[in-house]
């Protein structure tokens, strides 16, 4: 390329600059603007390439650029075959290799007869004390080279082309994670990455999603809605962000509506495990790193800090004495994560940090929780799973039985209203415990084997609700010997 054919050009223009630092001095006033000017013709007219730099984060690293990750998308996809250093990673669904340039590599472009060169390259850290490290600080960026000629071309079309075209394979090929939180540092202070990820691929879907139809239609509805509303949510003012609210008693499906939530919408899923968050500001970064099209996710928010008794623990350290010698906090490696900074994460200024987004918590007590955390605005629709109805049982007999009906059907639906059993524990119960019968000896085994698990738990119920008014009454009646 005609920029390295040059090599002497750069200690030329340093003796250009040193020598005109001497004589300026004793030249007219104004005569430096001149020569400024036609320098930079000359040097024009010796190196007449230009190059635009494309770096991977945004001000001071807090967001991943938008363009760098298009560029990339891009670069990877068409001038892949030109490079001969690569990068292999693995492609959308797992089943298959996807290649791109390797750091400090270049591969050429030609776009409406024009020829432009990419180069990948990354920042040498400096402040590395243990050098065998690698650092968070050694930025990537793309440094596009053209002709002069050329600049129109690529301002007005060439980059638009190339973005658009990135972000469009992108949605192409995009392979669903799992993310979850680093923690703050290990053992050597060195944190690469905020997040880390697996591969994303639960079977989990509301059709699978054992819970009454017309309840699940209305959250179907409602997250379509939520999908197609970019529009709306900019006319009214508001970030295009949802909160969802899942609470009820263990086993009733939290996580599986998660999964299926995120099925349905084609949506990342961020696993926050706010015990590992630092502080305030390691919360807001964590929320910057992650993108459009995702959810996030807080499961058993009442019992990931103890936001719930902040208030009030506040309220009775004001009323003790102050006159004691305050105690030295031994709980430096603690959460310093609070209630006031978990409200702004959701919607604070900084929640308006990319789009379509949804936010959900879960919680096994509501009660425990904050009412400022969870009211409409923050937590948007609130969602109870409960105990297994009969309508939920008919979807985990098709599911593990594969049976629409069945002379049982009906025992089951006199025990199972009011039994207070979760779905997990229905399903457990229609698990294949062996392989030897036949299939119709499976289902009759199995659903007797629910039956019975139906009647423990109604005789349960009925002993929960004499011993709760037993305790009503005061113990009982007193008898006298």
């Amino acid at each position: 390329m005609m920029e390295y054919l040059l090599p002497g050009v750069g200690s030329t223009l340093t003796s250009l600059v040193l020598y005109w630092a001497v004589v300026r001095q004793y030249l007219p006033f104004g005569f430096d603007d001149y020569m400024i000017k036609y320098t930079n013709i000359l040097i024009g007219y010796i190196n007449p390439y230009i190059r635009i730099k494309i770096p991977e984060y945004n001000g001071k690293g807090f967001k991943r650029s938008d363009t760098y990750v298009a560029v990339q998308t891009y670069l990877a996809s068409t001038t892949s075959g030109s490079a001969k250093r690569l990068k292999a990673e693995m492609g959308k669904d797992a089943k298959n290799l996807t290649y791109s340039m390797d750091d400090h590599e270049q591969v050429t472009d030609k776009f409406r007869g024009a020829m432009f060169w990419w180069s990948s390259s990354r920042a040498v850290a400096k402040s590395m004390s243990i050098s065998w490290f690698p650092s968070q600080e050694e930025p990537r960026y793309y440094t596009l080279t053209l002709h002069r000629r050329h600049r129109q071309l690529v301002m007005d079309y060439y980059m638009s082309y190339v973005v658009e075209e990135g972000k469009a394979i992108e949605v192409r090929n995009r392979q669903r994670k799992l993310y979850t939180n680093s923690p703050s540092s290990n053992w050597y202070g060195y944190k690469k990455t905020l997040w880390s990820h697996v591969l994303f691929d639960h079977p989990a879907t509301f059709g699978t999603l054992a819970m009454d139809p017309d309840k699940k239609q209305e959250i179907i509805e409602d997250l379509e809605t939520f999908r197609e509303s970019k529009d709306y949510y900019v006319k009214i003012g508001k970030a295009w962000k949802r909160g969802y609210l899942l609470y009820g008693p263990p086993g009733t499906g939290k996580s599986s509506m998660i999964v299926a939530m995120a099925n349905f919408l084609d949506y990342d899923v961020y696993d926050l495990e706010l015990t590992a968050v630092k502080n305030n500001t390691e919360l807001r970064k964590l929320l910057i790193e992650t993108t459009s099209k995702s959810i996030m996710v807080i499961e058993d928010i009442d019992c990931s800090l103890d936001l719930a008794g902040k208030r009030k623990k506040k309220a009775e350290k004001s009323e003790k004495d102050t006159e004691l010698p305050p105690e030295v906090d031994k709980d430096d490696d603690t959460s310093k994560v609070t209630l006031s900074g978990l409200l702004n994460f959701i919607d604070g200024l900084w929640s308006a940090c990319g789009g379509e987004r949804i936010i959900v918590f879960t919680t096994n007590h509501l009660e425990k929780l904050d009412p400022a955390l969870i009211r409409k605005g923050r937590m948007d629709k609130h969602i109870e799973l409960s105990y297994c109805s009969f309508e939920a049982f008919k979807v985990l007999a098709k599911n593990y039985l594969n049976l629409d009906s069945h002379p049982l059907f009906e025992t089951v639906q006199q025990l199972i209203e009011g039994s207070n059993i979760t779905p997990a524990d229905v399903a457990e119960n229609l698990m294949p415990k062996s392989s030897k019968a036949t299939a119709a000896d499976k289902a009759n085994t199995r659903l007797k084997k629910l039956i019975q698990a139906l009647h423990k738990a109604r005789e349960e119920v009925k002993s929960k609700e004499a011993a709760a008014q037993l305790e009503e009454k005061g113990g009982g009646e007193t008898i006298n010997v």
